[in-house]
């Protein structure tokens, strides 16, 4: 197993890495709408704090030495699925290739966001 860390994502605000290699995946943790910068929720509507989850989690598939084109598997958590197609049309965006997915509706999200997303990456 390899740890993999990018700076240019939030580090973990948890007992967590932000991803794992092993097996040939590439294992993401939840991605929230952080600003890696100054570790702060952006503002704004769903639409920008999905956008910013992809960022992130495009950061730390890079430092993996993949894509979100290698997603095998996505992850996605809202608040309210009245939130669903916003999040639909900025996650096209990032995963052309249709990876398998989960999209839930949970109670509550870490900062009071509106988002999370993981993900899975395949790296053969």
């Amino acid at each position: 197993m390899t740890v993999i860390h990018s700076d240019k994502a939030p580090k973990a605000i948890g007992p967590y890495s932000q991803a794992i290699e092993a097996g040939g995946f590439v294992w993401c943790s939840g991605q929230i709408p952080l600003d890696p910068s100054t570790m702060q929720v952006v503002e704004g509507d769903v639409s920008v704090q999905a956008r910013r989850c992809l960022d992130n989690l495009k950061a730390v598939a890079q430092a993996a030495g993949s894509s979100l084109e290698n997603a095998v598997r996505c992850g996605v958590f809202l608040v309210s699925m009245d939130d669903f197609a916003a999040v639909n049309a900025v996650y096209e965006q990032y995963f052309p290739g249709k990876p398998a997915r989960t999209t839930v509706e949970v109670s509550h999200l870490p900062r009071g966001v509106r988002v999370e997303i993981d993900c899975v990456l395949f790296k053969g």
